[in-house]
């Protein structure tokens, strides 16, 4: 048998890739375009409660690219209460395979890319989504992805305000400190979710709760605006969908699965469907459905994460550390 070997990019190789916005946009955007062309094949998420005494999970997320010859296999753990150990809270690895053969081709460090491609997907969902004029982000939440949420919205609009709020005050000052920093420009932090919510154009919601529970207001939501919320558990009031004139996911076998999300009381209780949802995005990217029609139409994207967009981003990384000579080539066989 001739000899195995995979490539593995670890955090250190991730961070000296230095990707640019424009990089993970575009990374993202090829694996939605595959998506809606039929080259993927994508499964729903699934989950593994290690010990229903803490507060945490693994996500198992599964898929391949056909276009881009790549099968992955992401695995996720999101536990909430790491910061008391001085841990991040999610911690991922990404395991890369030829989908003809099934012989290991990378493992990567996978926890840059779930924040970079979880951002990229609520930009992109804007771009096609959003209103243009868009002047004022509200943005719940301060987890890792929150911070690239906002980084590429703010790259992508010419926002008059950008308010951030999370739960507790230390995690959401430090994170308008280095949103402040890192983008130039003054960052509102607010000390309730009806300040950061209520007047804004593009309102996301990415909290970390243990449970549902109803903290955004249906009545914050204005005619014309994009929102997002894609927190593990819902803070949507029943009569949410109401106000909406679209729902677009990012994939409907997610609406299928599991119990978590941000929708699922919806659909639980029949008040939003397949057949009620206008699209997934990737079917507005290749031109299969419309996105924004009008200023006036109220949006609701609901997105859960793709593995075909860890993959998709995963496959730009590896391509760059070739050229740059960064990684480590291990034998597997």
């Amino acid at each position: 048998m001739s000899t195995i070997s995979m490539t593995y990019l670890n955090g250190p190789d991730i961070d000296a890739l230095d990707m640019t916005d424009e990089e993970i946009l575009n990374a993202v955007e090829v694996g939605l375009d595959a998506q809606g062309r039929g080259g993927c094949v994508l499964e729903p998420r699934m989950h593994l409660v290690p010990d229903s005494n803490v507060d945490g999970h693994f996500n198992v997320l599964r898929g391949s690219i056909k276009p881009l010859d790549y099968a992955g296999v992401k695995i996720v753990g999101d536990f909430v209460d790491n910061y008391k150990r001085g841990l991040p809270s999610e911690m991922a690895m990404l395991t890369l395979f030829d989908p003809r053969t099934g012989m290991p081709k990378a493992i990567v460090d996978a926890t840059a890319i779930t924040e970079m491609r979880t951002g990229a997907l609520t930009a992109l969902g804007a771009k096609h989504l959003a209103r243009k004029d868009s002047r004022i982000l509200g943005h719940i939440g301060a987890r890792a992805t929150s911070y690239w949420n906002v980084r590429l919205l703010a790259g992508m609009f010419d926002f008059d305000e950008i308010r951030v709020h999370s739960r507790r005050p230390e995690s959401r000052n430090a994170f308008g400190e280095r949103l402040t920093r890192d983008l130039g420009r003054e960052v509102i932090v607010t000390d309730n979710w009806e300040d950061c919510l209520k007047g804004a154009d593009i309102q996301v919601e990415a909290s970390r709760l243990s449970e549902p529970t109803p903290l955004f207001r249906t009545e914050w939501v204005r005619p014309g605006n994009f929102v997002v919320p894609y927190g593990t558990m819902s803070t949507l009031p029943l009569d949410f969908t109401d106000v909406m004139q679209k729902i677009v996911v990012d994939d409907r076998g997610q609406m299928r699965a599991g119990h978590l999300g941000a929708l699922r009381p919806h659909i639980n209780a029949g008040k939003v469907s397949e057949e009620s949802v206008h699209a997934e995005l990737a079917e507005i990217v290749v031109g299969d459905r419309p996105g924004r029609q009008n200023d006036e139409e109220t949006i609701l994207f609901w997105h859960r994460g793709l593995a075909t967009s860890d993959i998709a981003l995963a496959a730009a990384m590896l391509a760059k550390a070739e050229k740059l000579g960064i990684g480590q080539s291990l034998r597997y066989a």
